[in-house]
């Protein structure tokens, strides 16, 4: 018999989605929070939306978070390429890592 430790991520007596870590459930238990702050930010704003116009607005706007910093700092647009690289670069070097890990063992 195995035994799993699954993580989940309940929101008003939901549940959201399942993670195999705690880091990672953290994650999106954060992500749900910076949404749920933009959607309610907007909500009050006075434009004329409706709630579900909101929440995916607020939702969309947290996922690209990084992208919203750099607008907020910058002014500009980010470059897309560059993030692309970098997110390839990083998903290597962590993929690598994997590698490495399973031929030692």
């Amino acid at each position: 018999m195995a035994v799993e430790t699954k993580f989940v991520v309940v929101r008003k007596g939901e549940e959201k989605m399942t993670f195999a870590s705690k880091k990672e459930a953290d994650a999106h238990d954060k992500l749900l929070d910076m949404a749920e702050a933009f959607t309610d930010w907007l909500l009050q704003s006075g434009m004329q939306m409706d709630e579900t116009q909101a929440e995916d607005l607020g939702l969309h706007l947290a996922e690209q978070k990084e992208a919203v910093l750099h607008i907020l700092r910058t002014s500009k647009l980010p470059d897309i390429h560059a993030a692309t690289a970098t997110d390839k670069t990083e998903s290597d070097a962590a993929g690598s890592k994997k590698i490495r890990a399973v031929n030692a063992a």
